[in-house]
């Protein structure tokens, strides 16, 4: 399998005029989800992206109000509020900028999407305004799969696909996070998640010890959504199975061969 560099470490520079200082490109990932905690899927590749030397934020369509898990608050107001103060906190134990939340209401994206004003409807034009104002270089999503088939994260994964191939300019990346097949854990909570062919996922991003430090300490931040067992031992487990060093993507939308190519 090819191991393609996936982010822009290098900045690149761009004179701003003659005579004018040259002005660095701050590379900038977006990484646009449906739930606080979503982002433990690729936290390493994150904190590493940051550290050096992009911008990185994420977006959560939803603030988990529905999520009660080991919050024991009932789903509602005070619910997303307590699961958005876990997200801020994992944006900094990543290392990134404050995230962003859209607000939309866990659990509705995938209700009558067509009809007008429908979460799933305002999801989209809310990641269009998103695209046209931040103009990132590389956005990463979930895979059509969901992860686990979850309806939101499904939803997102096309929502966001839609909103990046109308493009014609500026088409920042699309990359969607993967599990190669044969590496899941043989936990039985785990089992639902969807695998891939490793042929496909054709971008890895290696990460360091600092990275799964700083991962490991993101999932410390979703008290409300795991245990304390869980959240000793999430990241430590993904890096000895799932990710073994690196985080795998796919490339969503390659743009066509050239002549001879």
């Amino acid at each position: 399998m090819r191991a393609i560099p996936l982010f822009l470490f290098a900045a690149t520079i761009s004179p701003l005029s003659l005579g004018a200082q040259a002005k660095v490109h701050e590379p900038h990932v977006l990484a646009i989800f449906a739930h606080p905690d979503d982002e433990v899927t690729v936290g390493p590749v994150l904190a590493r992206s940051a550290r050096d030397g992009s911008r990185v934020q994420i977006v959560y369509a939803t603030s988990g109000d529905r999520g009660t898990a080991f919050s024991g608050l009932e789903a509602g107001d005070e619910l997303a509020r307590l699961r958005e103060g876990e997200a801020r906190c994992a944006s900094a134990a990543l290392g990134i900028e404050e995230p962003a939340f859209l607000r939309l209401g866990d659990a509705t994206l995938g209700i009558r999407a067509h009809d007008t004003e429908s979460p799933a409807l305002r999801f989209l034009e809310g990641v269009r305004r998103l695209l046209a104002e931040t103009k990132p270089d590389i956005v990463i999503t979930w895979g059509p799969d969901g992860g686990y088939g979850h309806a939101d994260h499904r939803m997102v994964s096309a929502l966001v696909t839609q909103a990046v191939q109308e493009l014609e300019e500026g088409r920042p990346r699309l990359l969607y996070p993967g599990i190669r097949n044969g590496t899941l854990p043989p936990i039985p909570e785990l089992q639902m998640w969807a695998t891939t062919d490793p042929v496909l996922l054709d971008v890895d991003q290696a990460y360091e010890a600092q990275d799964l430090s700083a991962a490991h300490a993101a999932v410390g931040c979703h008290v409300s959504q795991f245990d304390e067992a869980t959240r000793a031992g999430l990241a430590p487990l993904f890096d000895q199975s799932i990710w073994q060093g690196a985080v795998h993507f796919r490339e969503a939308l390659k743009p066509p061969a050239g002549p001879g190519d």
